[in-house]
């Protein structure tokens, strides 16, 4: 029997729909190894434990998923994961019954009011109170070991919990090097997210037209997100004509016209919270694309797939900034910040810049079996007419890697 790893997950598309002539996603063995990854990152950092409150490290963790965009800004649950010992979800009574039947959540308890909506001017109590609290599971299941990695707290429960005799550590560090590797499972759910992408993006394809608005089209991605199960977008990177260039300007009632072209950035978090980040321009017709569109087109284009040829296992950082590609300098400026970046539950760590900007903010490492990364390119010069947006995910597999985006370039353009 074939050996089931990221790279022959990286062929699956699996089925999610119940059946009972098809096998499914395997969600035990899925939660069981990311469980399994974020303890290891505990042990390797010399850490107890760590307090997750991102809803994304929550559902990475254990599964749970409670009110995702709301908990991002309004503190109302967080996880206790000990190197040994009992997970305990802190949250309310909607968010423990998700966690009903999970066996990656040993204990639910009531969180604590942490932030500053639920306790106005007696944030300070609570806190002391979480600290405590924290700092008496770390006694208990800390083995001696009060080293206790936080993730995102807020500076009254860190600050309070400084001062409970624990010794405090950032948790991004754990989180972030958990999530860096991904399992076979994870692939599969990587691919189902990016197939919701792709139908999407091809009801966006059939629906532009002279006349229509961004937005118009841009909802159709929306749509197919949550037809299928999906959570949200993480940005409304949709822009045709003149607004392409400068990029990242969002979706807007501009009206798109005949015989230009329109650009968008999936960034979208799809079923099973995994991100599709994949990119594309089209052309709007009736017509055919003038030779400075092709031009722009084209050397997105090369760039992507030229650099996607150094996304192999053992390819350090920096190497992969000195072999990049390189556009003519009236490009340069109106770059992308990044030329690739990790993606998982949402783009992650790491980050691959260019060589402009690798002195002020680059930094080394390198490419792994099993990190999934999306290939940029934007191709736009100061204050010219258009732009374009390209961006392709893979998986890094044991020969180099996959294509996990099986959306097509557009010939009429690369003509």
């Amino acid at each position: 029997m074939k050996e089931f790893d990221v790279t022959s997950a990286a062929d699956i598309t699996p089925v999610t729909t119940i059946t009972d002539t098809e096998a499914q996603i395997d969600m035990v063995r899925l939660r069981s190894y990311r469980l399994q990854r974020l303890r290891q990152q505990l042990v390797n950092c010399d850490v107890a434990a760590c307090v997750l409150f991102s809803p994304l490290s929550i559902r990475y963790a254990t599964g749970v998923r409670n009110c995702a965009l709301f908990h991002t800004h309004i503190v109302s649950g967080y996880l206790f994961v000990p190197a040994e010992g009992p997970v305990i979800l802190f949250d309310t009574a909607p968010g423990q019954r998700t966690a009903a039947g999970l066996e990656t959540v040993d204990e639910c308890r009531d969180a604590l009011p942490l932030n500053f909506m639920y306790s106005g001017s007696r944030m300070d109590e609570w806190a002391r109170r979480w600290a405590a609290e924290m700092a008496d599971l770390i006694e208990q299941h800390g083995g001696g070991n009060r080293r206790l990695a936080v993730e995102r707290a807020g500076t009254r429960a860190t600050l309070a919990l400084a001062a409970s005799n624990v010794d405090v550590v950032d948790g991004m560090d754990v989180i972030e090097s958990a999530r860096k590797i991904k399992g076979p499972e994870e692939i599969m759910c990587i691919n189902y997210a990016i197939a919701v992408a792709e139908a999407g993006m091809w009801r966006m394809r059939d629906a532009l037209e002279p006349g229509k608005t961004e937005l118009q089209v841009w909802n159709l991605l929306w749509q197919a997100n949550i037809e299928h199960g999906g959570d949200w977008l993480e940005c409304r990177l949709f822009s045709s004509g003149d607004r392409i260039n400068p990029w990242q300007q969002e979706a807007s009632h501009r009206l798109i016209r005949p015989n230009e072209l329109v650009a968008f950035d999936t960034d979208m978090i799809g079923p099973f919270g995994y991100a599709a980040d994949v990119s594309r321009t089209f052309f709007s017709g009736p017509g055919k694309p003038n030779a400075y569109q092709k031009e722009l087109y084209q050397r997105a284009h090369e760039e992507v797939h030229q650099n996607l040829g150094l996304m192999r296992p053992g390819m350090s950082f920096k190497e992969i900034t000195e072999k990049a590609y390189r556009q003519p300098e009236r490009f340069v400026a109106n770059r992308y910040p990044v030329l690739a970046h990790g993606v998982g539950m949402s783009d992650e760590w790491p980050a691959i810049f260019y060589p402009q900007d690798y002195p002020e903010y680059g930094y080394d490492g390198v490419l792994e079996l099993g990190m999934v990364m999306s290939v940029e390119s934007y191709v736009g010069e100061v204050g010219g007419p258009e732009g374009v947006k390209l961006e392709q995910q893979i998986v890094i597999t044991k020969d180099g890697h996959k294509l996990l985006c099986k959306f097509p370039f557009e010939e009429e353009l690369l003509a």
